[in-house]
């Protein structure tokens, strides 16, 4: 598909590792497709087919910065991005942006000087159940009792942009692992990875407190475990009974206990147990908690694996896909290697194996819309990527985008 602005492909993440730019596709109930990506005049939304081809031009929503998730209408979309602000950190502000038949229905800001919080990245997700939104993403505290730290607010807002009781505004400390999903009752469902409590945990309803369930501890520095949902890896999977599904980049933990060093008892300190970071899957057995413990499914030594994905496949089976480097090294939590591919591979809702590894030519570089037929389409970069060295300096950028399809 051809693009009509640049798309900056390539983003920096922790340590300055090369990490995907966040596309997202999302399907509306009529079965067409949106694709949000970043371009220098702002978020494009391409309106597609069910079948995955252009069907119009695109919208551009000006003055906005990265896709922080993405709901289609039948008659639109609505985006979560970010947009200019005025706070003492110069920083930019999180909005809801509502578009139909081409026009800004609403704009709702999401935070400001009344809260105290600024959103210069969002690492967010957005989530529709019919009739309001849930917006999940980062913030920094510009004021109030958490200047200068970062943490994560959760935000509902109604289908006419007016903002709802419930959430929170401040949760999960340097929360880099959002996952959210909407439910027709009650608080939506969500994930967050904390690196004051090191690790993965169910924030559903409850932001941050100190028992909050613990999904798999990790060894994690400011604003990093090993990926981040819902950009670059993992998702939230519902089950039609009600459990969830969830992947990620894992280092394990040899040992975990609490930080003696920390006056406020919230601190753990985790040893990690592998070097590079492994294909690990976890399932929750209804929104508030875990299943068991997480189950690591690679363990091949000196690879470290990347854009860790999971996806609804069929009726019964989750597909699980990443990418291998091989011949990693690795200091301070992160790797450079040699790309060795992207695999596919079908897991059930026990985390066992339904079919062998399949290397496949694609990459996933953003979310993955499930259309009511459960076929799989995203939108990804044809190009080959390289994790020998860090990014530094400006991304590369293409005009063309891939639209993948897959069919259980």
């Amino acid at each position: 598909m051809h693009l009509p602005a640049k798309f900056p492909y390539l983003s920096a993440g922790y340590n300055n590792t090369r990490e995907w730019t966040r596309t997202a596709t999302a399907a509306a109930p009529n079965g067409t497709l949106r694709v949000a990506w970043p371009a220098s005049d702002g978020i494009h939304v391409t309106p597609l087919t069910a079948a995955g081809k252009r069907s119009g031009a695109d919208t551009i929503v000006k003055g906005t910065k990265e896709v922080g998730g993405l709901v289609a209408h039948n008659d639109g979309f609505a985006l979560l991005t970010r947009v200019a602000d005025t706070n003492k950190w110069k920083e930019t502000a999180a909005a809801l942006i509502r578009y139909t038949n081409g026009k800004q229905i609403f704009r709702t800001k999401l935070i400001g000087t009344s809260s105290h919080d600024t959103a210069p990245t969002l690492d967010g997700q957005l989530t529709w159940n019919g009739t309001k939104y849930g917006a999940y993403f980062v913030v920094h505290g510009a004021g109030g009792f958490a200047d200068g730290h970062f943490g994560d607010k959760l935000s509902y807002v109604g289908a006419k942009g007016a903002k709802l009781s419930g959430g929170w505004s401040w949760g999960c400390s340097h929360n880099e692992g959002i996952a959210l999903a909407a439910e027709k009752t009650g608080a939506f469902t969500s994930l967050c990875f904390d690196d004051w409590r090191s690790g993965l945990f169910v924030s559903t309803g409850i932001g941050a407190p100190d028992n909050a369930p613990v999904v798999q501890r990790e060894q994690c520095w400011a604003g990093y475990c090993g990926g981040t949902f819902a950009g670059r890896t993992g998702d939230l999977v519902k089950s039609a009974t009600g459990r969830y599904a969830t992947a990620f980049a894992s280092r394990g933990a040899a040992s975990a206990k609490k930080n003696s060093d920390d006056s406020s008892g919230r601190g753990w300190t985790v040893t990690p147990k592998t070097s590079t970071h492994q294909v690990a899957v976890a399932f929750l057995k209804n929104r508030n908690t875990p299943a068991g413990k997480a189950i690591q499914l690679s363990g091949t030594k000196g690879v470290e694996h990347v854009n860790v994905r999971l996806a609804p496949y069929g009726k019964d089976r989750l597909l699980l896909s990443w990418e291998s480097l091989k011949n990693a090294k690795c200091a301070n939590g992160t790797c450079t290697g040699t790309f060795a591919g992207t695999s596919f591979r079908l897991i059930d809702w026990n985390g066992t194996f339904q079919s062998a590894t399949k290397g496949v030519g694609t990459r996933i570089t953003g979310d993955i819309a499930v259309q009511k037929d459960t076929t799989l389409t995203w939108a990804s970069v044809p190009v080959k990527p390289s994790y020998a060295t860090p990014l530094t300096g400006a991304s590369p950028t293409t005009t063309t985008l891939q639209i993948a399809r897959l069919k259980p």
